[in-house]
Order: C-alpha cells, then structure tokens, then sequence
C-alpha cells in the first residue's frame, strides 16, 4: 500500500501520512527496493487507532498511546488510556455537583438588600470570601460593580450580587474562571434560568460524545493489538 492508499480512506494528503510515521503512528515501515515505503493492513488499522483515539484522548495524548504501543509498552499505553477516563470521570463528576449547587440557586435577581448597594467587603463577607476574590472575578468579567461618582469605591447591586452567588458556585465546582465568565456572560444574555439549563446540557453532551469517542478509540485499539499478536 502506497500513502495515498492510506490517506484516501480518512480524506487524508499523502504527506499527512508521511507526518504520522514520523511522528510514530506507525510500526516499522518497511521500504521497496527503490526506496518506496510499503504500508500493509497492520499499517492501516494503526491509523485508524490513532484518529479514533485522537478523538476521546487529544492529539498529543493518542500519538503517547500509539508510540508505547508500537515500541511493545503495552503497559505504559493501558496508564495513559486509564488516566484520561481519570480525568473524564472527575469532570463527569463536577458537572453532577454544580447542577446540584446551582439546582437550588435563584439565577432571577436578589431583592434589594437594605441600605442599597454593598461594599467589596460587605459582599465578601456574605459570601464568604476574600475581597481581593471580588477582584479577580471583575479582573475576568465575572463581576461588573457600578463605581461611586464620589469615592470611586465599588457598589454591588442586585445584579451583581447575584453573579456573585452563582460564580462562588461554580468556582466550588471547580470550574475555571474563564468558564464561568462564559456561563454568567449567557446568563445575562438569555435572561435567566434558560440560559442554566442550555449550559448544563451542553456540558452533558460533551462528556457523553468524549466517553463514545473513548469507546470507538478503545475498539480500534484493540483490533490493532489483535493484529500486532497474530504477526508475532
């Protein structure tokens, strides 16, 4: 088989292919005797597993498989696999715990509390974090306070407090800054609860096509596996 014959199957260039064996996708590929490079069904299969494994584990973490796999490191490519559904199952994990978190959360704007707009250190207080936490949600566009036209100090209103609330949330869940400045961000334009709902289901769709991709990857694997065992 040529590289083009490869490369046809996936949609591929020619030079992809050449790429992927050089970056170790590949077992030894044996060459004609003017120099062309023969690939054979094994050849095949070892692309397959790596572009399916390339869609449940990453790039970079499917050619780690495929290099440990191909030097016979079964070992060392079984701990890779499992650290990626590791890692799957702590997310799956988190996203149960912010629905559970924000499942009791008002995202509809607080009353006003009394006395009007709250301080940096009021609102740290009664959420039970530090002021220069406040900050660095503003700093990231979580949080948008009014300034006094006289002091310059920060106000909290309604709004705000609420945004508030709902990131201490998510932070407790785990989730990254910039995450939850794209959640609030949709929250504000959607106007409410909608915009929970849309956001938890597409974190749920994520997880469930990242665990099929890590099925379809695991299958093409192990035919790979299969062939390696019966040439040896």
């Amino acid at each position: 088989m040529r590289p083009i014959d490869l490369a046809r199957e996936h949609g591929l260039s020619p030079q992809a292919i050449r790429n992927y064996e050089a970056a170790g996708v590949f077992p030894p590929t044996r060459r004609s005797p003017t120099g062309y490079r023969r690939y054979t069904p094994l050849h095949a299969q070892a692309l397959r597993a790596f572009l399916a494994l390339r869609g449940g584990h990453g790039h970079q973490r499917a050619l780690e498989i495929m290099r440990a796999t191909n030097r016979g490191d079964t070992d060392s490519a079984y701990r890779l696999i499992d650290a990626t559904h590791v890692r799957l199952r702590a997310e799956r994990d988190t996203r149960a715990e912010v629905a559970a978190s924000l499942s009791s959360l008002s995202t509809t704007t607080p009353t006003a509390v009394r006395g009007g707009p709250l301080t940096v250190g009021q609102l740290a207080r009664r959420l039970g974090v530090h002021p220069a936490t406040l900050r660095s949600w503003e700093a990231h566009d979580i949080l948008r306070p009014e300034r006094d036209r006289t002091t310059g100090y920060r106000q909290y209103g309604p709004e705000c407090v609420r945004d508030a609330e709902i990131a201490r949330q998510l932070r407790r869940g785990g989730y990254p800054l910039h995450q939850v400045e794209r959640f609030l961000r949709s929250l504000r334009e959607a106007g409410g609860a909608e915009a929970l709902s849309a956001f938890l289901d597409s974190w749920q769709s994520r997880l469930t096509t990242r665990s099929r991709n890590l099925l379809a990857g695991a299958a093409q694997l192990d035919a790979f596996l299969t062939m390696l065992e019966q040439r040896r």
